[in-house]
């Protein structure tokens, strides 16, 4: 059953194949449209926070839907830069940044993750 992250990626893909881009152009787009959708998420938390005298306050339900599409963009990003296997990248790459920071419930002394050890750097997703 083909999904809709599948469906938006081949669509895109197909544009831009149209346009005469090839994969890489088109993957470098892809990543910097992640950028863009990012930076509307930043412009909403500053409206949200009404920190911009010369705008409107906005409201955190936008916040809310910028983030969506930055989550919507990451995803069909990595399925038109994977189209074969973007789903089992991801549940891997999702273990290995969980064990990081989510102990494991399988150890008996319940050890933190690397990230939470004396001397670990602070960690992140990114």
């Amino acid at each position: 059953m083909e999904t809709t992250v599948e469906r938006l990626a081949r669509r895109f893909t197909a544009h831009d194949t149209a346009r005469g881009l090839g994969a890489v152009e088109q993957w470098t787009l892809q990543v910097l449209k992640i950028s863009e959708e990012t930076g509307e998420a930043a412009q909403a938390v500053i409206g949200a926070r009404g920190t911009n005298p010369r705008k409107a306050p906005g409201s955190w339900d936008e916040v809310h839907a910028e983030v969506a599409d930055v989550v919507i963009t990451a995803l069909v990003t990595l399925k038109r830069m994977r189209p074969d296997d973007a789903e089992e990248y991801l549940r891997h790459q999702l273990a290995l940044k969980t064990a990081n920071f989510l102990p494991d419930p399988t150890t008996p002394t319940g050890d933190a993750p690397a990230a939470d050890r004396p001397g670990a750097p602070p960690g992140n997703l990114g």
